[in-house]
């Protein structure tokens, strides 16, 4: 089964402001030295899918880099792995849906002419073996498929919901209902889509021509496709749940929508707990990045006496990164952070190249890239202080945008 991969990577993000006040969604960092797509890409990747188009729309100057500088070699011979902005071959209009992003782009289909087409968002984390979710289509002889996770029913509503028989075939799905239905036999559970998507070829360009024409469609896929499409074609829902990732056997899949700062932030922090359910150590699931010329992370100092000591406890930090007699704890540093002397960090995300000055008290705060914080500066202990100086803040975070005058 030949099949193209069609990311979805053009949403603007706006509940993650102000992080991407300068980027797009997927191209937010996580994890110290990872982007929000490359997890979807390294599903891809890691489950033998070479064929891949990142469709890209907003603020894309970010993930366009980081695509074109860091993924184009794990595409492998006769592969590729490409950026694909609004191409306006069709029409005028930028993409108006994520449905019309693949209906703008059916030349691309038609060229690659794949069995199976699969359409994915990049703003997920999470690890998939994408090859089960096409046996999985291949054996129910659907012509759609919808990954599907149980999350809970108070949640549900900020998802398409779905019921479904006893061979897990689609009899029912509601974009974002107000009352999400329960699972049977699970009460408090709601069987939730995931935004991602297998189709039979045909059926994706049969369905994408007949929603352009429509004039009062939105063209998007949980509202205008799937509530349809499962009553006249065979649509199958895969449990999330079952798909086991080499070397992770018996352990219970993670998957996470970062929609908002608040879930940024803890599935942040759920990478430094002492054993994550999100393992980033899996040698037979790499999540793969950039590759960096940085030098190895460097602690420094050990002056016990007047307590200058270098170190960090229950914390992630990558390459390029000084830890020049200050402390660190429950927190994550990307590449080339420095940390200098005296100072106190703890539950916070620092991005790229941040600078933190001597004497400083750093609490639950995000800071993003190439910040320079002054000596002696305190955040996340005074919220009313916090919100004059760095605006609204949201579920106990401080967010510090890039290009901040602190």
């Amino acid at each position: 089964m030949k099949t193209l991969a069609m990311v979805l990577a053009g949403g603007e993000g706006k509940r993650l402001m102000p992080l991407t006040a300068d980027r797009a969604k997927p191209a937010v960092p996580f994890g110290g030295r990872y982007r929000i797509i490359d997890f979807v890409l390294s599903n891809m990747v890691n489950s033998g899918i070479r064929h891949i188009k990142v469709l890209t729309q907003y603020k894309s100057e970010s993930l366009l880099k980081h695509l074109s500088r860091n993924w184009g070699r794990f595409a492998g011979f006769g592969g590729f792995i490409e950026a694909l902005p609004p191409q306006m071959n069709v029409s005028r209009d930028w993409y108006l849906g994520s449905l019309d992003a693949i209906f703008q782009n059916l030349n691309i289909v038609r060229e690659e002419s794949p069995d199976i087409v699969a359409v994915f968002g990049s703003d997920h984390i999470y690890k998939m073996d994408l090859r089960k979710m096409i046996a999985f289509h291949t054996e129910k002889r659907a012509t759609a498929t919808v990954a599907a996770i149980a999350v809970p029913t108070e949640h549900a509503s900020r998802f398409g919901c779905i019921s479904v028989d006893e061979n897990n075939r689609m009899i029912d799905f509601e974009e974002k209902p107000t009352h999400p239905p329960e699972i049977p036999g699970q009460p408090g559970l709601t069987l939730a889509s995931m935004g991602n998507y297998l189709f039979d070829r045909d059926v994706l360009v049969r369905e994408s021509t007949i929603d352009a024409a429509r004039q009062n469609s939105r063209h998007d896929f949980g509202l205008d496709l799937i509530p349809y499409l499962h009553q006249r074609e065979p649509v199958y829902v895969y449990d999330f749940l079952q798909n086991v990732i080499p070397g992770e056997e018996g352990v219970s899949g993670y998957w996470i929508d970062i929609g908002t700062i608040d879930a940024y932030f803890q599935a942040s922090m759920d990478l430094v707990s002492v054993s994550p359910t999100l393992n980033l150590y899996n040698q037979r699931w790499p999540i793969r990045s950039f590759g960096s010329d940085a030098p190895p992370a460097k602690f420094v100092f050990a002056d016990q006496e007047s307590k200058r000591i270098g170190t960090a406890t229950d914390s992630m930090v990558c390459e390029g990164c000084i830890i020049s007699g200050g402390h660190i704890e429950r927190s994550l540093l990307s590449p080339w952070v420095r940390l200098n002397s005296f100072s106190h960090v703890s539950e916070s995300i620092l991005f790229e190249g941040v600078d933190i000055g001597r004497h400083c008290r750093i609490r639950r705060t995000i800071i993003d890239k190439d910040v320079r914080v002054p000596e002696g500066t305190v955040i996340g202990y005074d919220r009313a202080n916090d919100e004059r100086r760095f605006g609204p803040v949201l579920d106990g975070v401080v967010v510090i945008r890039k290009g901040s005058a602190l």
